[in-house]
């Protein structure tokens, strides 16, 4: 967009300074798996990320302070209305608040790079699990794991003493707080629409010296949805997000560097269904 600031640029999004005090958010349709940006884009996938979180930030709205202004481009700024046919529906307005350098990240479930963890120390961040559980098994309480935000590559999933010594001791009791509560929350309402929360990571910021809830919220790209029809612990569980590529692209033996091969068109329409049908199911809305 010529004459707009760009702030900074993601594996998947676009963000855009428009003031000391605002920001514009872009969710594009780029993928990115096993950390690098896949060539093929999935349609509307950008949308379905944005819509999503928007949701969310209207149902946490009076649980905490959050970053989103609008998502209506009439309301952006005039310096954006020539660009309303590619920022419609994909983009979201928010405040500039100053992010803290951790994930938060909350899980319910055995799964991911906690699932590793555990088979090799029996632990996730510090935290002692029972022995014997297998893959996927339900824990019986969630437990909160952060990482570090890594500019580049994996995060490193690190203990609460850890954040606590990067933030301070009240920031990361509260960041832990506020995360547990919104997933318990989140978690509750998704199971009622047939949908396992297995785990999610939340951004936090600080704006006038408040801490508010930033980035995008309980998306497919930030957490692990799995169907409750079907859910069977012991192994992997399907879910509505990047699966099918990830699949594909183990099957072909890919050595995870770039170039990236390009994705069959089945891949690509399977994946962009299940991106659409985790919108459909959470917010009983299609897109717009």
């Amino acid at each position: 967009m010529p004459g707009i600031k760009l702030f900074s640029r993601g594996k998947v999004r676009d963000i855009y300074e428009l003031s000391d005090d605002q920001l514009l958010i872009v969710a594009t349709d780029r993928l990115s798996a096993f950390d690098v940006v896949m060539a093929d884009g999935i349609p509307d996938k950008g949308r379905v990320l944005t819509q999503l979180s928007c949701f969310w930030f209207s149902m946490f709205w009076e649980v905490c302070r959050n970053h989103f202004l609008t998502a209506n481009t009439r309301d952006y700024p005039s310096e954006l209305h020539p660009y309303t046919l590619e920022l419609s529906g994909r983009s979201m307005l928010v405040r500039k608040a100053r992010p803290f350098p951790v994930e938060c990240v909350v899980r319910g479930y055995l799964a991911g790079s906690g699932w590793k963890d555990y088979k090799t120390t029996g632990e996730i961040c510090g935290i002692r699990l029972p022995m014997g559980l297998v893959e996927s098994a339900k824990l019986k309480e969630p437990i909160f794991t952060p990482a570090t935000k890594a500019v580049s590559g994996h995060d490193e999933n690190i203990s609460m003493e850890e954040m606590a010594s990067r933030i301070g001791k009240e920031h990361a009791k509260k960041l832990r707080d506020l995360s547990v509560d919104l997933y318990l929350r989140a978690s509750n309402y998704a199971t009622k629409q047939g949908i396992i929360i297995a785990d999610t990571k939340f951004e936090w910021g600080i704006y006038q010296n408040e801490i508010m809830l930033i980035d995008e919220v309980l998306t497919p790209d930030s957490s692990r949805f799995w169907p409750q029809k079907g859910y069977q612990p012991g192994g992997p569980q399907p879910s509505f997000d990047k699966q099918f590529v990830r699949d594909y692209l183990e099957s072909i033996r890919w050595n995870k560097k770039p170039p990236p091969p390009p994705l069959p068109p089945e891949i690509i329409k399977k994946t962009a269904e299940k991106y659409r049908e985790a919108l459909r199911r959470l917010s009983g809305r299609d897109l717009y």
